[in-house]
């Protein structure tokens, strides 16, 4: 299902570019997805379609820029209206889910980045507590939006979904390469069953990469959190 010319800039790693996958794939939409290198020297496509940010991922449609990715989500859902609504149609379901799609990124993704950059375990732990007090905030969150259906969206991926499940691969990364829990039966229940529903879904499954291709990447010299690699090469060694 197209609508003019789409394309992607992304990398394959990075959970904000998945975000725009995912929601491509929901809506069954063909792009071309044009892979920037991470860590590398950026194209001159990606510097002109984002000259602020210079950074993925970008959606180009029609050859019109789209940056961030929950604006790029936001922006698919409202143009490819043929399949099933991403956002919410109620005006207070939907800031409700803006709000949690910006808790993600302004709480979610700061712990996941202190964990991965912490050094030594004493420090490790400490940012792991904070990180999981707010995962369950996010449980709260989950009971209260998915009225007891398998999404934060109800029967279907919704906004929150994306906005989180984006960094389910690297939740795995870190459970394994430092052999811990962030998701738990007494803390979490709800998510814990969520996580492993959102990555069996069909518009997931074949787009998120594997934990062992994020743990090899993770040791690569593009991968910037030394911490986190020298746990990972342990891991797979």
């Amino acid at each position: 299902m197209t609508k003019g010319d789409v394309k992607l800039l992304g990398s394959w790693a990075s959970p904000y570019v998945l975000r725009a996958k995912f929601a491509l794939k929901l809506k069954s939409v063909d792009y071309e997805f044009l892979e920037e290198n991470p860590g590398g020297v950026k194209s001159e496509l990606l510097l002109n379609s984002n000259p602020v940010h210079k950074r993925v991922p970008v959606l180009l449609h029609c050859g019109k820029p789209i940056s961030e990715s929950l604006l790029i989500v936001q922006y698919i859902d409202e143009v490819w209206t043929d399949c099933p609504s991403i956002l919410s149609s109620d005006p207070y379901d939907r800031a409700i889910d803006q709000f949690w799609a910006a808790y993600v990124d302004e709480k979610v993704y700061p712990s996941m980045r202190a964990t991965l950059t912490a050094e030594g375990e004493e420090a490790r732990a400490e940012v792991l507590t904070k990180f999981k007090e707010g995962l369950v905030l996010l449980e709260s969150a989950f009971v209260k939006c998915s009225k007891g259906k398998r999404f934060f969206g109800g029967d279907q991926i919704g906004y929150v979904d994306i906005a989180l499940g984006a960094f389910n691969g690297w939740f795995k990364v870190i459970e394994k390469a430092f052999n811990v829990k962030l998701f738990d039966e007494a803390t979490t229940p709800n998510l814990l069953l969520w996580v492993d529903t959102f990555l069996a879904h069909p518009a997931i499954n074949d787009i998120m990469p594997t934990t062992e291709k994020l743990l090899a990447f993770a040791t690569s010299i593009a991968f910037p959190f030394p911490a986190i690699k020298a746990a990972a090469a342990a891991r797979i060694s």
